[in-house]
């Protein structure tokens, strides 16, 4: 798992230095332009060295894909602007220079993941999980994202195969997890399309 998001984050980060001066203020994702989607996503590293310097009384959520049932926007509270505020702030945040931030921010959690072993965190909503459920989390979200923002760039962008299998696997059980298990099942095997706008998370 750790090594898994460790590769997820090196590839955000290639990706992040392939990105056109010139792109940095068109469209991104939804109402974010491309800095606020690439800030957002920077998030996935940024949570990890946050959540390190908490620890939680108890373990609330015991693997990834409950982490994407309890863990949501609706179930915490959190407006959709909120959301979109967070990430607007974070593309502030990358600075004049965001590729460098980016390696400089990814240097930093690697050091710091590398000497945590398995802590007890907390997450949004005061939840406790341990370490090692969280990460595959965040190697599901730079995965995502990632993909986001070569679309947005119109640039090719290939998941690590170890990033992708660990994806695709989270989706799949989140899919079980929501009760979407089946829809998810017909549509690999051709048998149905998802619904329109349909996501597991």
């Amino acid at each position: 798992m750790t090594a898994t998001f460790f590769s997820a984050a090196r590839s955000f980060a290639q990706l992040v230095r392939e990105i056109p001066a010139a792109a940095w203020d068109g469209p991104g994702l939804g109402e974010w332009d491309l800095r606020a989607l690439v800030g957002h996503t920077s998030r996935s590293l940024i949570t990890v060295s946050t959540y390190l310097k908490t620890t939680a009384e108890r373990e609330d959520i015991t693997t990834p894909a409950e982490y994407y049932v309890r863990v949501t926007p609706t179930a915490l509270g959190i407006s959709p602007a909120d959301v979109a505020e967070r990430g607007r702030q974070a593309g502030r945040d990358l600075g004049a220079d965001p590729a460098a931030t980016i390696d400089a921010l990814a240097s930093r959690v690697f050091d710091e993941v590398a000497d945590a072993g398995n802590p007890l965190i907390e997450v949004l909503g005061g939840l406790g999980i341990r370490l090692h459920n969280y990460l595959p989390t965040r190697t599901f979200e730079l995965a995502v994202h990632s993909l986001d923002i070569a679309e947005a760039v119109g640039i090719r962008h290939v998941l690590p195969p170890d990033v992708l299998d660990e994806a695709l696997l989270l989706g799949m059980r989140t899919a079980v997890e929501t009760g979407h298990g089946e829809t998810v099942l017909l549509a690999l095997t051709g048998r149905a399309p998802l619904p329109p706008s349909f996501s597991v998370v």
